[in-house]
């Protein structure tokens, strides 16, 4: 197939894209900045220059291919305080995507997250839906513009990621987590660190999205979750003793003034399973688990 990419220069992305070519298939990526776009072509990849607010230039890449896998995102946006400004413009891009597709039975993967779909404590699957509202859930409305497409003849199909998606160019929680350990001299939990993040590979992320682009049927929700729930303590744990600082327990508040924003993210407890995706699809996660990568995955280097 030759399938269109937005986000292939990304941290999942740049996996995804040499994963679709080793099977076979043509890419033709989204480039917002030169230093995307030569790194794009360098993996092999057509280039079409734009960003997710150039719908026109969604709309022609998309009708011009025969699927799209839509995995950009407006990070810097989100991470400043405006997350729910980049999910409104990722639902406008992916109801973009669909307009061009639609009609076509031509498939379209979007990417979401496991965080907030289940209650705290309890094991999300993929037949739990995301209800839109503020803060995380702001992102449901992309969701559902997908899941409709399925009534529009798309192959449309949804990849959660957890929310700690690792191995090498991780710029997401975890690394965040031992930046505020450098920067405070120590690593904390909150309470027993008892709380659980499911976690997966970047590499087998990257081949669960070839999966849902290949074969997925339309309107599935898929889990890229290789790891049900690491608890917190552990991840703490193996922090403090790579970075040789001590491990401490901590109250909501104290880890607030540690972590700040991330306070939320590293006290919550959201487990995830992907029983469903596996049965689906057969996909079977083959990279490390999250602790080793840790141990061995150069994040605890100087």
């Amino acid at each position: 197939m030759r399938l269109f990419i937005t986000g292939g220069s990304g941290f999942v992305g740049s996996a995804v894209v040499p994963e679709l070519r080793d099977a076979g298939h043509a890419v033709v990526a989204l480039a917002r900045s030169e230093a995307s776009a030569s790194a794009l072509a360098a993996a092999g990849a057509e280039v079409v220059r734009g960003d997710l607010d150039d719908l026109d230039a969604l709309r022609s890449s998309a009708a011009a291919a025969d699927g799209v896998v839509h995995l950009a995102f407006k990070h810097d946006e989100a991470f400043s305080g405006r997350f729910e400004d980049a999910a409104a413009a990722d639902a406008r891009a992916i109801e973009a995507l669909g307009d061009a597709l639609a009609g076509s039975d031509r498939p379209l993967v979007i990417t979401a997250g496991t965080l907030g779909i289940a209650a705290p404590g309890v094991v999300g699957t993929e037949r739990d839906r995301l209800a839109p509202g503020p803060g995380f859930a702001a992102r449901a409305a992309g969701s559902q513009a997908a899941l409709a497409l399925a009534d529009r003849a798309v192959r449309a199909a949804i990849v959660r990621l957890p929310p700690t998606v690792h191995g090498e160019g991780d710029q997401g929680f975890v690394p965040q987590v031992i930046a505020a350990a450098r920067r405070t001299g120590a690593v904390s939990h909150v309470g027993d660190g008892a709380n659980r993040w499911p976690a997966v590979h970047r590499l087998d992320a990257a081949r669960l999205f070839r999966l849902a682009v290949e074969s997925a049927p339309a309107g599935s929700v898929l889990h890229a979750v290789a790891e049900e729930g690491v608890p917190f303590r552990e991840i703490a744990a193996t922090i403090a003793d790579g970075l040789d600082l001590p491990l401490r327990s901590e109250t909501p508040e104290q880890a607030a003034e540690r972590y700040g924003f991330l306070a939320h993210v590293v006290s919550a407890d959201a487990p995830a399973s992907s029983a469903l995706t596996r049965e689906l699809l057969g996909w079977e996660p083959a990279g490390p688990g999250l602790l080793d990568d840790l141990r061995a995955g150069g994040y605890l280097s100087a």
